[in-house]
């Protein structure tokens, strides 16, 4: 087996210990209020979020700091870091970012793979989001942009699908079912982030924000806020 596909693994592992599983972006406080209720309207949210949200948006910003930590253009992933970090658009969002950010570091900072360069870089981050972190882990595992890219998404639709088995709830077979029918989008919203300009950058997902804004104040709730 490539070498290459044990580190894209390793990186994709929910066992990657930077807490991405107590999170649900939202998607928690989306059950509570019966927008997502079932199978369907699951399949519904989770489409619209890769396709209006993170194909635009989160996924092409990702996709640009792991090129300029593949180019070790460290200028410009520092630039690309605060815009990462001006963009959380709640107080949740901004924390679970941090959060993750911050653990990467700590994983990374102890871990042989990363160099000097990298090393100095997180040094003069104060608060390192989950994007730099992502691409400084890529980069130091040997992985390529668009792989890290692949890694992301679909980190990102097996948590989302753990939030659901845990909260609507929704099975296994279920969310398996859900996997197939999401693997077009999934594969369809890494494209159209390869291929968006800067310049167009940006999404408007209004019901997301709002959504994560509640869910800081929900009364009872199995993920961090």
């Amino acid at each position: 087996m490539n070498p290459a596909a044990f580190a894209l693994l390793r990186l994709a592992s929910p066992q990657l210990p930077i807490g991405g599983y107590s999170y649900s972006q939202g998607l928690e406080m989306a059950v509570e209020c019966e927008r997502v209720r079932d199978e369907a309207s699951a399949r519904r949210w989770l489409g619209d979020q890769l396709l209006l949200n993170l194909a635009r948006f989160e996924a092409p910003l990702l996709l640009a700091h792991c090129q300029a930590a593949a180019a070790e253009d460290w200028t410009e992933l520092e630039r690309l870091a605060d815009c990462h970090r001006a963009s959380r658009e709640t107080r949740e969002l901004r924390l679970e970012s941090r959060q993750m950010g911050y653990s990467l570091k700590q994983l990374l900072n102890n871990l042989p793979e990363l160099d000097a360069p990298a090393r100095a870089l997180f040094q003069r981050i104060d608060e390192p989001g989950l994007a730099l972190g992502w691409a400084l882990a890529a980069r130091a595992w040997g992985i390529g942009p668009e792989d890290a890219l692949t890694a992301w998404l679909w980190g990102w639709l097996e948590n989302q699908l753990a939030v659901l088995m845990k909260t609507l709830p929704l099975g296994q077979q279920a969310a398996q079912r859900l996997t197939s029918q999401l693997l077009p989008t999934l594969q369809q919203a890494q494209r159209d982030a390869t291929l968006i300009e800067p310049e167009h950058w940006g999404s408007a997902a209004f019901g997301l924000s709002l959504t994560s804004m509640a869910h800081e104040r929900q009364y009872s709730r199995l993920f961090r806020s």
